[in-house]
C-alpha cells in the first residue's frame, strides 16, 4: 500500500497542472496557476499555500533535492526561470492574489 502524501493538495496542483501537458493550462507559471484558480475554490488555494509553507519547512535542509525527488517527474522550476524556492514562493503569491 502506498503511503499517503503529506501534501495532497500541492500534489494535485503539480500533478494536474504542471505535468507534461501543462500547455493545456497555460504557457507560463502565471497562466497555469490562473487556470488552477479558475477551476478550484479559494479553500483549496489556501490549503495549497499552507502545504507549500509546510513543504519548505519540512525540507529546508535540501529543498531542491526533495522537490526534485517528489515532483521532478512533473515540473522542473529551472526552465521556468526559477529556483525551487522562487517557484514555490511565486505559486503562493499567485494563489493569494
Amino acid at each position: 500500500m502506498e503511503d499517503e502524501s503529506p501534501y495532497p493538495n500541492l500534489d494535485f496542483l503539480i500533478h494536474s497542472y504542471f505535468n507534461e501537458d501543462f500547455d493545456l493550462s497555460g504557457d507560463n507559471v502565471e497562466e497555469i496557476v490562473s487556470c488552477f484558480k479558475k477551476e478550484s475554490d479559494k479553500t483549496l488555494h489556501k490549503l495549497v499555500v499552507d502545504e507549500i509553507d509546510r513543504f519548505v519547512r519540512d525540507h529546508s535542509a535540501n529543498l531542491d533535492g526533495y522537490f526534485q525527488e517528489i515532483y521532478g517527474l512533473y515540473v522542473d522550476p529551472e526552465p521556468w526561470g526559477h529556483t525551487t524556492a522562487s517557484f514555490l514562493e511565486g505559486v503562493k503569491r499567485l494563489l493569494r492574489e
